[in-house]
C-alpha cells in the first residue's frame, strides 16, 4: 500500500474534490445552522486529513535517482512456465536462453526413489494421469515408480487449459514440442542449467507411507552434488538435516522461507530469506541488507511491482514472467522527493481553490431560491384561486347586463312598431 500510496493519494483527493459539489448543494439547501455546522465541519475533516495523508507516506520509489539500486536479479518460477509447461524440460530449457539468474523447482521422490519435478500432491492438473491410470489419479504424486511416470504427458494440460494465455502466441515448432513433454527428472534439469544458472529447490512433503521419507533429504542431496552444479549457484531451503547439509556442502546458500531475524539467521548460517512478496516490508529489506542478508521474493510478475521492488532495494525475486521482467531497463516510475512535495502542495492548493469556489457558486445558485412551508403554499394557491374566480364573476355579470340592455331595446322597438 505505501508503494501505490501517491497515486491512490492524488485519486482520492480528486474523488473529495468532485464529491464537494454535492456536499455544498446540500449545504445551501439546509436551513437548520447547526446542521450546516455538522455537515461542514465533517467534510472539512476528511479534506483536511486527506491533504496531510503525504506526511505519513513512505513509498520506496520516491528517492533521487542516484540512489537507486541494482536491478533485482530474476529468478524462473518453475523455469519458464509461460512460455513452456512448469517443472518441464522445456521450461528450464527457455528459462536458460533468456540468461536470467536462476530457476526455482519443485522437487519430489518417486517411489523408487528418483528426484523428479513436480508441485501438486497429485498428478492430475499437469499430467493426463486419469486417463493413463484413472483407478489412481489420486494417488500422492510421489506413490508411482519412475517407469510409471515416464509414460505420463506433462505439456497438453498447458496448450489445453493455456493458464498464462500465452499458448497461441507459441510458434509450431514451440507447440509441438510443449505438446510431448514428459515428466522430468532432477537430474535432467540440473544438466541443463548447472553452467550458468542459480537454482532454488522447494521439497514436496511426502507421505509418512513412502519407502524413502526418512533418507529423501540425502538421496536428493547426492544427485544435486553428482551433478556437478557449483555449490555456490544452489539455495538450500530445507530446515530438515541443514547442519548435515552445511557439512556436505558448505558452499550452499543456506535460504529459509521463514521470517527470521537477522541475529536468529547469523546463528543458523542462513544467509538469503525466500519470502512472498506481501510479507516484507521496505523497512525489513533495509535492515536484512544492513546485515549483509539478501532477500528473494515470490512470486513477482508485473513490471509495476518489480519496479516497486527495484526501488525497495530487493536483491532477487522470483517471477512466472521471466521473459517480460528481463526487459524492464529502469523502474516504471522513479521520483525525487522535491519533486514530488511539489505535486502534492500543488494538487493540495488546486483542490482547495475549487472547494471553495464550489461552495461560493452552490449558495449564490441556491441561496436566491425562496422556500415556502406547506401551507404556505396551499394558502397562495387557494388565493389566486380566489381572485380568478372573482374575476370570471364580474366577467360574467358584464356581459349578462350588456345583454339584458341589448333585449330591453329590442323589445321597446317591437312595440313602436305596432303602435303602442
Amino acid at each position: 500500500l505505501q508503494a501505490t500510496a501517491p497515486f491512490l493519494h492524488i485519486g482520492a483527493l480528486a474523488a473529495v474534490t468532485a464529491l464537494s459539489w454535492l456536499i455544498a448543494g446540500q449545504f445551501a439547501r439546509t436551513e437548520k445552522a447547526t446542521s450546516q455546522m455538522l455537515m461542514f465541519t465533517a467534510y472539512l475533516a476528511v479534506v483536511v486529513a486527506l491533504y496531510l495523508v503525504p506526511l505519513t507516506i513512505s513509498s520506496p520509489c520516491i528517492m533521487e535517482k542516484k540512489a537507486l539500486g541494482p536491478k533485482p536479479a530474476i529468478i524462473g518460477h518453475r523455469g519458464a512456465p509461460m512460455l513452456a509447461p512448469e517443472n518441464t524440460l522445456m521450461s528450464f530449457q527457455k528459462a536458460v536462453e533468456q540468461k536470467i539468474y536462476g530457476v526455482q523447482a519443485d522437487v519430489l521422490l518417486s517411489y523408487d526413489g528418483v528426484p523428479f519435478l513436480m508441485h501438486d500432491k497429485t498428478l492430475r492438473r499437469t499430467t493426463n494421469v486419469e486417463e493413463v491410470f484413472p483407478e489412481r489419479a489420486y494417488e500422492h504424486s510421489s506413490m508411482f515408480n519412475w517407469t510409471d511416470l515416464e509414460k505420463l504427458n506433462a505439456g497438453e494440460w498447458f496448450l489445453q487449459n493455456d493458464p498464462f494465455w500465452t499458448a497461441g502466441s507459441l510458434s509450431r515448432s514451440d507447440y509441438l514440442e510443449a505438446a510431448n513433454q514428459s515428466v522430468c527428472k532432477l537430474a535432467d534439469m540440473l544438466e541443463v542449467i548447472k553452467d550458468n544458472t542459480s537454482l532454488i529447490l522447494n521439497f514436496q512433503d511426502l507421505p509418512p507411507a513412502h519407502p524413502y521419507y526418512s533418507t529423501y533429504i540425502n538421496i536428493t542431496l547426492e544427485t544435486i552434488l553428482a551433478s556437478g552444479i557449483r555449490q555456490q549457484a544452489v539455495m538450500w531451503l530445507p530446515d530438515m538435516e541443514r547442519q548435515l547439509v552445511r557439512q556436505i556442502a558448505p558452499g550452499f546458500q543456506q535460504t529459509s522461507d521463514l521470517k527470521l531475524d537477522a541475529e536468529r539467521m547469523r546463528e543458523k548460517g542462513i544467509v538469503k530469506l525466500n519470502l512472498r512478496y506481501t510479507k516484507v516490508t521496505n523497512e525489513d529489506v533495509r535492515d536484512y541488507a544492513v546485515a549483509n542478508l539478501s532477500v528473494n521474493l515470490y512470486t513477482v510478475n508485473e513490471p509495476w511491482l518489480y519496479s516497486i521492488l527495484w526501488c525497495a532495494g530487493v536483491q532477487s525475486v522470483t517471477s512466472d514472467s521471466s521473459h517480460v521482467l528481463r526487459k524492464v531497463p529502469f523502474p516504471i516510475w522513479l521520483m525525487p522527493p522535491d519533486e514530488y512535495y511539489l505535486i502534492w502542495i500543488t494538487s493540495d492548493l488546486i483542490s482547495f481553490i475549487i472547494i471553495v469556489g464550489v461552495f461560493i457558486f452552490q449558495k449564490w445558485r441556491l441561496g436566491s431560491i425562496r422556500t415556502y412551508n406547506p401551507e404556505q403554499i396551499m394558502l397562495s394557491a387557494a388565493v389566486r384561486r380566489s381572485s380568478r374566480d372573482v374575476k370570471i364573476m364580474k366577467e360574467k355579470l358584464i356581459f349578462s347586463e350588456i345583454n339584458n340592455g341589448v333585449e330591453t331595446t329590442d323589445e321597446l322597438s317591437l312595440c313602436s312598431e305596432n303602435g303602442y
